[in-house]
């Protein structure tokens, strides 16, 4: 039961990457991070397994289908504006394309998959990088194995 108190909230991230080793980035179309990419990603429901978090809020963000994969590591981000407090702990995994079709939807601006190289002109959401990099090394690992 709640007692109206508020709490920091459990959302998932999605990291996805192509063939080309490229990551799916969205625009955020609302805040917190209004204009910045990141990976997409949102609250768990009620009821849903991190898993199916992940495959809802990939699909809802960019028409893409995916299958979850391993735990990449668990965040904490708390953001301030004004007198608006985000208190988040997301948990970030490796999923994989299945199907579907890239098309921005739901709350992003935009969606498509990133370069290394194009990551330093782009307004990231903070801390996005060292997550990254990890998921990264973790991709290559698989793909490897």
């Amino acid at each position: 039961m709640s007692d109206g108190t508020p709490r920091p909230t459990v959302a998932v991230g999605a990291f996805v990457f192509d063939g080309a080793g490229r990551v799916l980035l969205v625009e955020r179309g609302r805040p917190p991070g209004l204009g910045l990419w990141t990976v997409p990603g949102g609250r768990v429901e009620l009821g849903e397994t991190l898993a199916e978090a992940v495959a809802r809020e990939v699909r809802e963000e960019t028409g893409l289908d995916v299958a979850c994969g391993p735990l990449v590591e668990v965040v904490e981000r708390l953001t301030r504006a004004g007198d608006d407090l985000w208190h988040y702990v997301i948990v970030d995994y490796l999923a994989e394309v299945v199907g579907g079709a890239m098309a921005a939807a739901s709350d992003v601006r935009a969606a498509r998959f990133v370069a290394d190289d194009e990551l330093a002109a782009l307004p990231l959401t903070d801390g996005l990088l060292p997550v990254l990099a990890r998921a990264q090394a973790m991709w290559r690992a698989r793909r490897t194995a």
